[in-house]
């Protein structure tokens, strides 16, 4: 019913940068929380940074200042601009968006499919 697919991801030098991109697609009525999480080799998935669909935006601690979350809502779409990239950003980042569709009664937390971020000289 909804489709979540992210783009942007690649290889970057320390320092660099790199805009992730994600849109959501299908039967969609609502799109409440937006947020991008991420998940390197060996750890658990962590939260990167969330926006509401009124403008409320949380970071990670580990990316405050260097990360800017944003969201186009006429376009369903979410996007991370991701600057001063550490080796410790290397990941694979996700979307992650909180639904409501035509269909559903309550709200579904849908995910994409993961880009790669790889961070290294």
């Amino acid at each position: 019913q909804v489709q979540l697919v992210e783009s942007g991801g690649g290889l970057v030098q320390p320092g660099g940068s790199l805009r992730l991109h994600c849109a959501a697609s299908g039967t969609i009525l609502t799109i409440y929380t937006m947020g991008w999480y991420r998940q390197a080799p060996g750890k658990q998935r962590e939260l990167v940074a969330t926006i509401t669909n009124d403008g409320r935006i949380n970071y990670a601690d580990s990316v405050k200042g260097r990360f800017t979350i944003s969201r186009d809502n006429t376009k369903n779409t979410v996007f991370l601009q991701m600057n001063s990239l550490e080796p410790e950003d290397t990941a694979v980042y996700y979307c992650n968006a909180n639904v409501r569709t035509f269909t559903q009664r309550t709200p579904y937390i849908y995910w994409g499919q993961g880009t790669q971020v790889t961070v290294s000289s």
